[in-house]
């Protein structure tokens, strides 16, 4: 039994997720907080930018795109992640192979229906497997053009009010991709661009007791943690969390919190330190419980929807909201007073960033609502004149 104050946690979280001392590869960045948010393509890009030595597109592109050393799955709480190659396997045995199934049953129920049969739909998925090979990539409308079937409507919620239409391929790439068989390459656009092209992939073998590996590897980054922490993270029921934990060599913290951390965990000396993540980045996403780095209001920080925006942050604390303005300027926003060595620091990610973007624009997929639409234009720029 060991304690482990908020400040400590803060200093953990500034080293493990490479806050403090910056990564020297993407791939080292993604291991560091293991998984990162990949919804929204700019996020992925962001968040590696935020803890890369030397922030550069090509190096996250080569690693999403040319050695695939970031495989994009459907994992966690159903959401689209960046893994790391090594974690990849462990994810999908413990995580992704439910989702995929379930996303087939929904699926295949889908189509049933709309009076297909599962025969049909199993024509259609040779098809289309052959197609992409011969193809070697593709986007889903060239796909559409060798399997017309995939270009095929069928019709969701007949005679309500949110009735829509939905394309078989559109579902049905969807499936294949949660499944492995197909994975996301180089977008159409550039690096903010979700419009992706299509390659042949491999499903990832099987791990045994992958739960139990995740849950380790987890809480050697973000641990301490609770019982809801966990269920939170990997969207798990109660049951898979305690089994995993079980099977966990770990030790529960005597603080009341009913936390729990790996044997050797060991509090490093960490300094002060400024970031700017983009909304979705897997550090503010990465607990339920988050009064330890957040403030008392988070009105400014969060959507209609529970999903972070950009946030700045000093010393392991979230001080501050940021955004880009129309002619690709940064600015950001405090949520408290700061200290001058905060703002001076604060400016310095400024920079680094507005470097790293270029003339490219960002919008966030996820921003509260006093940062949405024409605000979020609005932000003000309070950078002192530093001299």
């Amino acid at each position: 039994m060991r304690r482990i104050t908020d400040r400590q946690r803060r200093a953990l979280l500034g080293a493990r997720h490479l806050l403090f001392r910056r990564g020297d590869t993407v791939e080292e960045v993604a291991d560091a907080v293991l998984a990162l948010h990949a919804t929204d393509a700019a996020t992925v890009f962001l968040s590696i930018f935020a803890r890369l030595r030397e922030p550069s597109v090509e190096a996250v592109e080569k690693a999403l795109y040319g050695e695939v050393t970031l495989h994009r799955m459907l994992a966690m709480r159903r959401t689209l992640f960046a893994v790391p190659g090594d974690l990849a396997p462990v994810v999908w045995s413990s995580t992704g192979r439910a989702i995929a199934a379930r996303e087939r049953a929904g699926f295949v129920k889908f189509l049933a229906e709309a009076g297909y049969s599962e025969s049909w739909l199993a024509g259609v998925e040779k098809s289309t497997i052959s197609a992409l090979a011969a193809r070697g990539e593709a986007v889903l409308s060239d796909l559409g053009s060798d399997v017309p079937e995939l270009r095929e409507q069928v019709t969701v919620a007949a005679g309500k009010p949110y009735e829509a239409t939905q394309s078989i391929g559109t579902r049905l790439i969807r499936v294949l991709a949660a499944e492995g068989l197909i994975r996301r390459s180089r977008p159409r656009g550039g690096w903010t661009s979700s419009q992706f092209r299509w390659a042949p992939s491999v499903p990832f073998d099987d791990v045994p007791d992958a739960k139990a590996a995740l849950v380790r590897r987890w809480l050697d980054r973000y641990g301490p943690a609770t019982v809801a922490d966990i269920k939170w993270w990997t969207g798990w029921t109660v049951t898979d969390v305690r089994k995993a934990l079980a099977d966990t060599e770990t030790v529960s913290l005597d603080d009341g919190s009913t936390a729990h951390v790996l044997p050797d965990l060991d509090v490093p000396d960490v300094g002060p330190w400024a970031a700017l993540l983009p909304a979705l980045d897997p550090t503010p996403m990465g607990w339920q419980e988050r009064s330890w780095y957040l403030p008392a209001d988070r009105s400014e920080l969060f959507d209609r929807s529970g999903n972070i925006g950009p946030t700045v942050w000093w010393d392991g604390r979230v001080v501050g909201v940021w955004a880009q303005r129309p002619d690709r300027s940064l600015a950001w926003e405090p949520l408290a007073e700061l200290p001058r060595a905060a703002v001076k620091a604060i400016a310095v990610e400024i920079d680094r960033l507005t470097a790293a973007l270029g003339d490219v624009r960002v919008t966030p997929a996820s921003a509260p609502p006093s940062n949405e639409s024409s605000r979020r234009d609005e932000v003000i720029d309070i950078r002192p004149e530093l001299g």
